[in-house]
């Protein structure tokens, strides 16, 4: 894939729709365990109602996971990847797959160049709507992944459909929408953070000519989006997993579970789980980008030529 010569015509919207959610779901399936070690560290020390004391303490990234898998079994590592999976074929492929034709709907007839202005709003069109979209699978993801260390955690469901239809039955359609305000806002910064960063490193290496379009040009576009990504979208991400994963009447919107968070945590509880947060992203964010770029190519070629 590596000398995969770059094709002279951008890919039509339908390749990179297609690539976007096949190089999320790859990306999905190599870095899921630090999601789920994430998820756990956010919500730990989470008051809830009825208080309880969690027995289980997680203390870092490697002692999450051997956590886990000690108390749990390695299985729990991939709890919620069904949903993982369906979630990156609806929200990677529209917040990824359509930024480019989105940023072109944006840039002014006859611009030479895209604007900053133009890629961040491209950015944040595509990770809202992504976002609606893939809402209920979010959800359903989060509260697998959190399973183990809730304190009801005998209330398992039984499999993805179950969950589906457990949350919607017992919280009603818009419980699978839980969260939504706070995961649009989540998205529309990562969204900004990874494929404007990306978009901008990629065009400055490629100008200043310190690198060609290859692989190792989309590492370090993608690395460095990854970064900026969990940086600026960690607060948001901290408060969308603890909402999404409340109990009914747990907290009356988004903006009650923030307070209770810089109540009980202060400031720096908006950055629980940065280390698994950074390495998950920026893992995330590598071989996706790279995925994505090399699908591309290999389906523009496999195309048949014109006749």
């Amino acid at each position: 894939m590596v000398g995969l010569k770059p094709p002279e015509v951008p890919p039509p919207a339908a390749v990179k729709f297609v690539s976007a959610g096949m190089a999320g779901c790859i990306a999905d399936l190599c870095t899921f365990p630090l999601d789920t070690a994430k998820v756990r560290l956010q919500i730990q020390g989470e008051v809830r109602i009825p208080r309880t004391v969690s027995s289980v303490e997680y203390r870092g990234v490697l002692g999450t996971l051997s956590t886990m898998v000690r108390t749990e079994g390695a299985r729990s590592l991939y709890s919620g990847l069904a949903a993982g999976l369906q979630r990156q074929m609806s929200f990677a492929s529209i917040r990824i797959g359509l930024y480019d034709s989105v940023k072109q709907l944006y840039t002014p007839k006859g611009a030479e160049n895209t604007g900053m202005a133009t890629r961040l709003l491209a950015g944040c069109t595509t990770g809202a709507v992504a976002v609606a979209c893939a809402q209920p699978t979010d959800v359903v993801k989060v509260r697998f992944q959190a399973s183990g260390a809730q304190w009801d955690s005998a209330r398992r469901y039984s499999g993805t459909v179950d969950a589906y239809r457990t949350i919607a039955r017992e919280e009603g359609v818009r419980g699978l929408w839980r969260g939504t305000l706070p995961n649009i806002a989540r998205n529309a910064i990562i969204n900004c953070g990874e494929l404007v960063t990306y978009d901008l490193l990629k065009d400055a290496l490629l100008r200043a000519q310190l690198m060609t379009d290859n692989v190792p040009c989309h590492f370090v576009a993608a690395f460095g989006a990854g970064f900026c990504a969990t940086v600026v979208a960690s607060p948001v991400d901290v408060v969308k997993t603890r909402y999404m994963n409340a109990s009914p009447g747990q907290y009356r919107n988004a903006l009650s579970c923030l307070l209770a968070l810089l109540m009980q945590d202060g400031p720096a509880g908006l950055y629980k789980g940065f280390v698994p947060s950074f390495l998950r992203l920026g893992s995330w964010n590598v071989v996706m980008f790279v995925s994505y770029e090399q699908l591309q190519r290999l389906m523009v070629l496999a195309r048949p030529a014109p006749a």
